[in-house]
């Protein structure tokens, strides 16, 4: 352990024991006869010496006084304690230790030869201002009251880190002007309680070498490991049980008025939403935010200054205000929350930022009504304590938001994020109202001048794949259940077997004709209610026949109840298509809200369907254009194109080969939207605005005027439409993608049948070009893709 001749310092460190020999002085006289002849013998051995009451900085004379320096230190060693007390000589500040207990050397000892001995909680760059509160106190006569618990943290033997604390004792301290000392005013001293963490200006006040510091101090040292650990887990745990008590907040402040000896501290919290660069009320039992002063948002523009914006936000430390009416004055544009403050009677205060891994949830604000007392040095006796402040905070936002997200969820069901901030805003009014004592209602939340966007990836002939696959089933089932009567009627001659075998024929003759809405559910019915029950009867009777309907039940679906093998092919393809369209969606979806947020929402049917609205009111944080409108429907198209392309590299491996078909339909005016509380989800707003739902909902079935043609077909893009100048837009569109690959020259404009209640409509059909795989060059109409996938 050697001096840090490196380190610049406000002291000059001196080693001397003038100070115990002082006492050693006046022992001489002591009319007790031993403690005269003690004090006698400590004096001759250290007279020969006296650099050893002068001070020196040679730190080669600790190792030749050594004897010397025990003698001095005997009395202050007691040889009986040695193997007991954690205790140490040596030069404050610094672990230059020079004499010590049996049991301190054997901690170092198990320590091992490379470890360094040094205190684990105090930064570097602080070590010259806690030097200059030391002179502040003891030679100017400020108190500063820069007190913190200070720990060695110390590995045993076995690797396990144990934590000591230390207590000093610096009695046998002097502290000696040198030329270099100023003169301090209170303006000075002022000045730096303000401005604890600049460096340049403390060294200004109280230059470097400015101060002589003779002596040494006892260090006593004391196991806390175990506290420590427990510590540890409370920070964990704090704030789990507690919040919810009445007086929670009560508690907590006397904490803190614990912690800094102050009998006037208020403890206050404000919560930060970084989307919106808003602070924000956090609302609890007794809970208060000093700077928000009875408000529950404000922009942080509006309630910060550069200085400490930077403070909170850029560096993430404490902003301590040791004189907030000085701020005041001194602030341009009257910044707000030292209005705010002042306006509660505020004098001093410490905003400190609760953030994790950098990220900003809320500041603690701590308040006083007296000048000076929160201040730039006691707010570092916040560092130990911010570990359980953040997880009792963060366990206050984290039960605000999930209570905000239950109201939302009871309320309205989950919500897309793009708009998840205005079902944020209406649950925190819901809450304030309810905290208030009033009756609390969810409004309707409502969208206005936003333009809509719709598209549909369909399997084409859905319900005719549908019913093939149940009729071929059905079919199966009864031809069997009729062998399996065949055998019964050949054992027993039954005429009950062939009355039942005979209404099997009638039902199977029926499938096969055709399959009509009632016909599924009339077989099942059949099945259940008259052929089981025979079933069970010759299961019991006749072992050949046991056997028969041993396998025909191992083909019945346990779910259904029914054969489920060609309608399981089908659905199957049906599931794998969607999921897969839907993801591809999902995926594309990410990329299209980095570009501009928007409402956004889909759903599988027999296909995958999108809705998506754009507009101001969606987003609460940027200015829209019609660009971005213009983007997205690009974005649309060419989405549209790549679903597609995934469906039908999909499609040879599908149980069965199904054909799709994509629509776009286009609005070209604004509309509001409106959240249904009663059905949990948005919904165009107004009788006008209604028709744009009746095209959706119908516009798949539409046919091309004069023809029995179905607009939407395979291997083409229908986009439906009815303002000319949305003609134009999306043929500019279309032209820009088949540079890209997408389209073939094979586009046409067709006018459409008139739809109930809605005429005019037109649309667009473009031919799609594939690509047989990703690698793929070469790009297929969809006839000439069916052909090389045949080949």
């Amino acid at each position: 352990m050697k001096h840090n001749y490196d380190t610049e310092s406000p002291i000059v460190q001196l080693v001397s024991f003038n100070s115990l020999l002082k006492y050693y002085d006046d022992l001489v006289n002591s009319p007790n006869t031993y403690l005269a002849e003690r004090a006698k013998y400590v004096l001759e051995a250290q007279a020969p010496y006296p650099e050893l009451r002068e001070g020196f900085s040679d730190l080669s004379l600790l190792e030749k006084h050594k004897e010397v320096i025990k003698i001095i230190l005997e009395d202050t060693f007691a040889p009986v304690l040695t193997k007991n007390e954690i205790k140490t000589a040596s030069t404050p500040f610094e672990s230059l230790v020079f004499n010590s207990s049996e049991r301190f050397q054997n901690i170092l000892k198990e320590a091992g030869e490379d470890f360094e001995l040094e205190i684990s909680n105090i930064p570097s760059e602080f070590s010259y201002i806690m030097r200059c509160t030391v002179v502040l106190k003891f030679h100017y006569g400020y108190n500063l009251d820069f007190k913190r618990p200070f720990f060695y943290d110390i590995p045993d033997a076995n690797g396990v880190m144990h934590r000591y604390r230390i207590l000093y004792n610096a009695d046998f301290m002097e502290v000696i002007p040198t030329e270099k000392a100023k003169e301090l005013t209170q303006e000075d001293v002022d000045e730096l309680l303000e401005n604890f963490e600049n460096l340049d200006l403390w060294k200004e006040k109280i230059p470097p070498n400015s101060f002589l510091v003779k002596g040494f101090v006892i260090s006593n040292m004391f196991d806390v490991t175990a506290e420590h650990s427990i510590s540890e887990i409370k920070s964990t745990l704090i704030g789990r049980a507690q919040r919810g008590k009445e007086n929670f907040m009560e508690s907590f402040e006397d904490t803190f008025r614990s912690l800094f000896k102050l009998s006037d501290i208020r403890v206050g919290f404000s919560g930060y939403d970084a989307g919106a660069n808003n602070f924000f009320r956090i609302y609890g039992k007794g809970m208060e935010s000093y700077i928000l002063n009875g408000k529950d948002l404000e922009s942080c523009d509006s309630m910060l200054c550069e200085h400490s914006y930077g403070k909170l936000f850029r560096e993430g430390k404490y902003f301590a205000i040791a004189n907030v009416e000085k701020y005041y004055q001194r602030a341009k544009d009257n910044v707000q929350p030292y209005k705010n403050l002042l306006d509660q009677g505020i004098k001093s205060a410490i905003l400190a930022p609760i953030a994790i891994n950098g990220n900003l949830l809320g500041v603690l604000e701590l308040v006083s009504g007296k000048i000076n007392e929160l201040n730039s040095v006691n707010a570092n006796k916040l560092d130990d304590v911010m570990p359980y402040l953040i997880s009792a905070v963060l366990r206050t936002i984290e039960e605000e938001e999930n209570l905000i997200d239950a109201v939302i969820q009871h309320e309205c069901t989950s919500v897309h994020p793009s708009v998840y901030w205005k079902f944020q805003e209406e649950a925190k009014r819901f809450m304030a109202d309810e905290l208030a004592g009033h009756q609390p209602v969810f409004h309707e939340i409502v969208f206005k001048d936003v333009y809509p966007l719709y598209g549909q990836i369909d399997i084409k002939d859905s319900s005719k794949e549908r019913n093939l696959s149940i009729q071929k089933d059905l079919m199966i089932q009864l031809s069997e259940i009729n062998e399996i009567l065949e055998v019964a009627i050949k054992k027993y001659g039954l005429l009950i077997y062939e009355e039942l075998m005979f209404r099997v024929g009638t039902y199977l003759d029926e499938v096969k004709e055709a399959l009509f809405t009632h016909t599924e559910q009339a077989v099942f019915d059949f099945v259940k209610e008259q052929v089981n029950p025979v079933f069970q009867h010759l299961k019991k009777e006749d072992g050949e026949i046991a056997e028969l309907l041993k396998k025909y039940e191992e083909k019945i679906d346990p779910s259904t109840e029914s054969y489920y093998d060609h309608r399981k092919n089908y659905d199957e393809s049906v599931m794998e298509a969607n999921m897969q369209l839907a993801a591809l969606l999902d995926k594309k979806q990410e990329k299209a809200q980095e570009m501009f947020p928007h409402y956004f929402e889909r759903y599988k049917t027999d296909g995958v369907e999108h809705n998506m609205y754009i507009g101001s009111s969606i987003v609460n944080d940027r200015a829209f254009d019609d660009l971005y409108l213009r983007n997205l429907r690009l974005w649309q198209l060419q989405v549209m194109c790549e679903m597609e392309n995934k469906y039908y590299a999909l499609k040879p491996k599908l149980p069965v080969k199904l054909d799709v078909a994509s629509l776009v339909l286009v609005h070209s005016t604004s509309l509001a939207i409106r959240f249904r509380m009663d059905e949990k989800r948005f919904d165009v707003d107004g009788t006008y605005n209604a028709r744009y739902e009746v095209i959706k909902k119908r516009i798949d079935k539409a046919y091309i005027k004069g023809t029995n043609e179905r607009l939407t077909q395979k291997g083409k893009l229908s986009i439906v439409y009815s303002q000319r100048k949305d003609e134009r837009e999306y043929l500019r569109y279309i032209r820009f993608l088949k540079a890209k690959g997408y389209f073939t020259d094979n586009i046409e404009i067709v006018e459409l049948e008139g739809l109930q209640g809605v005429t005019g409509l037109k649309a667009i059909r473009a031919e799609i070009l594939y690509k047989k795989d990703k690698k793929s060059e070469q790009t297929y109409t969809y006839d000439d893709l069916m052909e090389e996938l045949r080949s």
